[in-house]
């Protein structure tokens, strides 16, 4: 049981849910953001059968373990700034609102900026 934990510790680590980063010809740079999910389950019992004393229990056992890597957006690091892009667009509207924020908060000045000209 411990061997297959460590196993699991060793596969899981912060370099799976954020990728290796990948620099591209403009210089931006990409990182892959990954859903991670794991499970693991163990079990045993002693039980004895008709033909054996009581103190020659045999032992059953088993284990079992899971990942499930899901990639689901990507990190971009450019000139015009860090953007999130979400492989299901329509799944993340908080990430959306948060990377439309200050394109309006420049929007709200400039019509202000306008109105102290009149």
């Amino acid at each position: 049981m411990t061997t297959a934990m460590e196993q699991l510790k060793e596969m899981v680590d912060v370099n799976t849910i954020i990728g290796d980063p990948v620099e591209t010809a403009d210089g931006s740079t990409i990182m892959t953001v990954s859903r991670v999910r794991f499970g693991y389950a163990a079990g045993g019992s002693d039980y004895q059968t008709a033909y054996e004393a009581a103190h020659e229990l045999p032992f059953g056992g088993g284990s079992g373990g899971g990942v499930s890597i899901t990639p689901v957006a990507f990190l971009i690091v450019g000139k015009d700034g860090i953007r999130l892009h979400h492989m299901n667009e329509g799944a993340h509207l908080l990430e959306k609102l948060m990377d439309m924020a200050p394109d309006a908060v420049s929007r709200i000045s400039d019509v202000f900026r306008q109105e102290e000209t009149y």
